[in-house]
């Protein structure tokens, strides 16, 4: 078999598991949906401030959940689920086939940025369906190259972490005392004028605000020319990058908490 067919069946396989996995499913697939439509009944649609400019609370919570499905897509369901292979054997089984490495580590990447997309797609539609938010067209480039770029990099961050993680029952609440405080600084579940100015310059060094402001710039309807936001990116991809190379040095196929 090619490369890429060795990929792509691998993914085939990874995303089976995945649709068998009620839990998996519903944390990443329907939550983010269900925040959106709860945060539009609690806080309806008012305009918040961000960066000086008024936008509606929609449009301004319908990225930043996308930012918060990436998330789950490519570092807490990535973590839990390589954690919990590794530590029951399956890594070290599937190891001893004649697939190779690369083709098991990327068709799980491959398998977080397809899910990452069907998320995409999902609040895309019904953010425009119920709440009027659309994506302007000049803009979809920029924001399908966002996520793509986001679910990449968040991977490769999702496999580094899970190299710490030495127990299945930490993996869940690890990536969880990561994640939820980045959430809340980051301006996810909060309105950027709702949080400190200090908070938000910590939040910006990690890749969940950058990320949410990536996805947020190619939405803002007041947004002018294609909608890259290149600095932020910039930050994502750098993360991606520092990730890769932890992941490189300590993935370990073998179980670590026996």
């Amino acid at each position: 078999m090619s490369a890429a067919s060795l990929v792509v069946h691998q993914t085939r396989f990874d995303l089976r598991a995945f649709a068998r996995n009620r839990e998996a499913r519903f944390f990443t697939i329907l939550l983010p949906l269900i925040f959106l439509v709860i945060f539009a009944a609690v806080f309806g649609n008012d305009t918040v401030t961000v960066d000086g400019r008024e936008i509606k609370q929609t449009t301004y919570y319908v990225p930043n959940l996308m930012a918060l499905a990436i998330v789950s897509a490519a570092v807490q369901s990535l973590v839990i689920a390589v954690v919990t292979q590794r530590e029951s054997g399956i890594l070290k089984r599937r190891r001893s086939t004649p697939v190779p490495a690369w083709a098991l580590i990327g068709g799980r990447a491959l398998t977080s940025v397809v899910i990452v997309f069907a998320n995409f797609a999902a609040l895309a539609l019904v953010g425009a369906v119920l709440y009027g938010v659309a994506l302007p067209g000049r803009t979809l480039p920029a924001t399908l190259f966002t996520v793509a770029l986001g679910g990449a990099s968040l991977c490769c961050v999702g496999f580094a972490i899970a190299t710490f993680v030495r127990s299945e029952d930490a993996a869940t609440p690890v990536v969880q005392a990561i994640t939820l405080p980045l959430f809340f600084i980051s301006g996810v579940f909060i309105p950027d004028d709702a949080i400190p100015d200090g908070l938000l310059a910590v939040a910006s060094v990690f890749p969940v605000r950058p990320l949410a402001q990536a996805l947020l710039e190619a939405y803002d309807p007041a947004t002018t020319g294609a909608g890259f936001a290149w600095g932020h990116l910039a930050v994502v991809a750098a993360w991606g990058v520092a990730g890769l190379a932890v992941a490189a040095r300590r993935f370990k196929w073998m179980p670590q908490g026996r």
